[in-house]
């Protein structure tokens, strides 16, 4: 898969990710560290600040999708995290791209108040 059909692929899960009811946020995965890093080299120029927030990453024959999330608190994670897994797999199946593995991780519960 060339970069950019990844980067098409991770927007189009991103948007499918945010439409998901019950999810709030989308926030871009990784470490503190690398996060940082990631800040630095968008601010010296040699990485794009508007890069998609969901990874998606080459792997063998299929792609590793990677996703941290934020949910709202009326709802249950698990039921929020079994939709964005359904919706992620109907994008890559309708694509004809092979999951490798999907990790999704739920950051932040905000109490709908908070809106």
């Amino acid at each position: 898969m060339t970069p950019d059909a990844r980067t098409e692929l991770a927007v189009h899960i991103e948007e499918a990710v945010r439409a998901t009811p019950g999810v709030r946020a989308v926030f871009r995965s990784g470490s503190l560290i690398s996060n940082l890093l990631r800040a630095g080299a968008a601010a010296l120029g040699t990485r794009k600040d508007d890069e998609p927030i969901v990874a998606v990453v080459s792997s063998g024959d299929g792609v590793v999708v990677e996703a941290s999330i934020g949910v709202d608190s009326d709802s249950r994670s698990e039921d929020i995290l079994r939709a964005v897994q359904a919706e992620i797999d109907a994008i890559l199946v309708e694509r004809g791209v092979r999951r490798q593995s999907i990790t999704l991780t739920v950051v932040h519960v905000q109490p709908r108040e908070a809106a």
